[in-house]
């Protein structure tokens, strides 16, 4: 099968994972939010994650598509340069990626809702 994420990827982002920056690139946008205000839960659930991260890369290959846009290329624009709306114009979101630009994604509040729909959005663009 092949896979929409990258498991190594999910590890290079586990080390971050008290902030909850795996479980958004798996699609886990709620516990994401939970690991990034509890720090991981107070490490522990960052410590189990080290074993759960090759379920979440399965969950997420039947999520979602496979199509011309990579998942992991928009999460690591969106990583580093969200604030400028970069990830909007790999989509091809050309109107909203200029607004991004201007305003500092939306002053951090648009980038704080793409860590939620991101793989939704690439999702919508590989159908």
């Amino acid at each position: 099968m092949t896979r929409t994420h990258s498991t190594p990827v999910g590890y290079i982002l586990w080390i971050f994972g008290f902030i909850g920056a795996h479980r958004f690139y798996f699609g886990r946008p709620i516990s994401g939010t939970i690991w990034f205000c509890t720090l991981g839960l107070l490490g522990i659930g960052w410590l189990i994650d080290l074993f759960l991260i090759p379920g979440m890369n399965r969950d997420a290959a039947t999520r979602y598509r496979i199509g011309p846009y990579d998942y992991t290329v928009a999460w690591v624009l969106l990583t580093f340069l969200g604030l400028f709306g970069v990830h909007r114009f790999y989509l091809g979101k050309w109107i909203s990626g200029l607004i991004y630009l201007l305003t500092g994604g939306l002053l951090l509040l648009g980038v704080l809702y793409d860590l939620w729909t991101l793989n939704g959005q690439v999702d919508e663009r590989n159908r």
